[in-house]
């Protein structure tokens, strides 16, 4: 080959190096419904994708639905922050997570585990950066998304993470609640609760995990709730604050 055509390559190979390189920064809107990201005990679960239009990566949202660990869907409690979200210009993944009390936990929040992990390993795919990446659950998913934000693991460490009226202390939230609601049953797979039973729930509570180099958070919750207690977002501040965390 001479020197011509061996310029002539070079330079045709770093046009489509610049124009790969365009391609993965210059993101064009688009959505993405029913991504498979895990298949466990037979089930595919599933996720929703959202990414922005604009120069990425972009900083990004795993988003945990509610339902009482019983119900809901990717679709459903949680869309209001979808369209937020998205004029913001951050990206957006929606997860479904194996519901009790067909699947008890930790099962729930295994498959939250691996959302993250699935986010990060395809955040290229998807414009974004894993560096900025939240988790963010309302009700059940507030408590799925502070219990893995919380846990020292790096390879499900996110930048931050905003749990609505989640709850951190379930011993606590089983001695307030008057009567114990049916979904703490169902959850759990038990029938009472107890001194055998109470590990199982402190196995699940955040504030028990709280440590100085956790990820900040950012916690909300009304001062009226009738179904978590205001006080578990309380303690749970209070606690990260003592730690020395951000919350």
């Amino acid at each position: 080959m001479n020197r011509l055509a061996w310029k002539t390559r070079i330079l045709l190979t770093l046009v489509v190096l610049a124009a790969l390189l365009t391609l993965t920064t210059q993101a064009r809107c688009a959505d993405f419904k029913d991504v498979p990201y895990r298949t466990v005990d037979g089930v595919t679960l599933t996720l929703d994708a959202h990414v922005p239009d604009g120069k990425g990566p972009f900083a990004a949202a795993i988003l945990v639905h509610g339902g009482g660990w019983v119900a809901g869907d990717k679709r459903e409690y949680i869309n209001f922050l979808f369209q937020p979200l998205s004029d913001a210009g951050f990206a957006w993944f929606s997860i479904n997570y194996r519901l009790a009390p067909k699947y008890v936990f930790p099962a729930d929040v295994e498959d939250v585990r691996a959302a993250v992990v699935w986010v990060k390993k395809h955040a290229a795919e998807y414009s974004v950066d894993p560096k900025r990446l939240a988790l963010i659950g309302e009700s059940a998913g507030g408590h799925l998304v502070s219990l893995v934000g919380a846990e020292p693991n790096e390879a499900t460490r996110v930048a931050v993470v905003v749990s609505m009226y989640g709850v951190h202390d379930f011993v606590a939230a089983a001695v307030e609640w008057k009567p114990i609601p049916d979904e703490l049953y169902q959850l759990f797979g038990i029938k009472s609760v107890d001194a055998r039973t109470m590990p199982l729930l402190a196995k699940a509570s955040p504030v028990l995990l709280v440590r100085k180099d956790m990820p900040p958070f950012l916690l909300m919750h009304g001062t009226k709730d009738e179904d978590v207690p205001y006080e578990q977002s309380v303690e749970m501040c209070s606690a990260m604050k003592d730690a020395g965390a951000q919350c």
